[in-house]
C-alpha cells in the first residue's frame, strides 16, 4: 500500500527528458528511439561501431590499426548524441548523480564480454578541484555501478590525478594528448592490489581517447597486467 502511494505521489521519470515512465531507470519511447546504443560489431580499440558482423575475433577500425591504443579492448554503451549527450551533461554539470546507476548498467552490459572474474574496476579520476565544484566524481559513481552490475571489485583511488588540466572541447588531437600526458599516477598504497591484474577503467565519454590513454599508462606503470576501458558514450561521426 505504501509503495503504491509513493508511486502515485512520485512517479518514475525518463532518464533523458524527465517525462513520466512506467518504471525507474527507464527511457520514454521518444528518448529510446533517438538513443544509439553501441551494439553489434565494434572496434576493439576505440569502441566505434563497424560495418558487418565480424568473425568472432578482434576487430579494429583503420585508425586503430594505424595507431594501436595502449589498452587491450574498449567498449561504449552509447554513441554521444541525443539522449546519451543529455545524460552525460546532466551527470557532469547538473548534479544528476541518480543517473549513474542505470548508466552503469548499460556500460556493464557493453563491457561484460571483456571482463574476467578477477578484473578490478576503477574510475578515471577527476582532479580534486573539479570534484569539489561538481560535488562528486561522475566516473567514480559509474565505476561503482558497473562493478555492482558485474559483481566485480572496485577501487575508487586506484589512480590519482596529479594536476588540474584545462577542458579539451576546443583542442586538436595533439593538444589533447599533450594536455593529459603524465596527469595520472598509480596510488602507491594500491600498487599491490593492482599488480598483475586486469583493470577495467571506467569514464563517462571517449572522444580522442587521450585521457583514457594517460590513465592506462599510469595503470601499466603501476604494475597492472593489462587494461581495458569502458565508457557511457563514444563520440563518433553519425552516419
Amino acid at each position: 500500500m505504501l509503495q503504491t502511494v509513493i508511486r502515485v505521489l512520485y512517479p518514475p521519470h525518463c532518464l533523458g527528458c524527465n517525462s513520466i515512465v512506467a518504471q525507474e531507470g527507464a527511457l520514454c519511447g521518444p528518448c529510446w528511439r533517438e538513443t544509439r546504443f553501441a551494439g553489434g560489431l565494434v572496434c576493439d580499440g576505440c569502441a566505434i561501431p563497424l560495418q558487418g558482423d565480424g568473425d568472432g575475433g578482434a576487430a579494429h577500425c583503420d585508425a586503430c590499426l594505424a595507431a594501436p591504443r595502449p589498452w587491450d579492448r574498449a567498449r561504449a554503451a552509447m554513441l554521444y548524441s541525443g539522449t546519451a549527450k543529455r545524460m552525460v551533461m546532466a551527470l557532469k554539470h547538473y548534479q544528476r548523480a541518480d543517473l549513474a546507476r542505470p548508466a552503469g548498467r548499460w556500460i556493464a552490459d557493453a563491457a561484460r564480454d571483456i571482463t574476467l572474474a578477477s578484473t578490478l574496476v576503477a574510475p578515471v579520476p577527476v582532479h580534486w578541484m573539479r570534484r569539489i565544484a561538481r560535488r562528486y566524481d561522475q566516473a567514480d559513481l559509474l565505476a561503482h555501478a558497473v562493478a555492482g552490475h558485474l559483481g566485480l571489485p572496485v577501487c575508487s583511488d586506484l589512480l590519482t590525478r596529479r594536476r588540474h588540466t584545462p577542458m579539451m572541447q576546443n583542442m586538436g588531437l595533439q593538444a589533447r594528448f599533450a594536455n593529459v600526458e603524465g596527469a595520472f599516477a598509480a596510488t602507491p598504497r594500491r600498487r599491490l592490489q593492482m599488480a598483475g591484474r586486469h583493470v577495467l577503467l571506467v569514464d563517462d565519454v571517449m572522444t580522442s581517447g587521450a585521457t583514457l590513454a594517460a590513465a592506462t599508462a599510469a595503470c601499466l606503470a603501476g604494475g597492472a597486467g593489462r587494461v581495458s576501458v569502458a565508457v557511457l558514450a563514444r563520440v563518433a561521426k553519425q552516419g
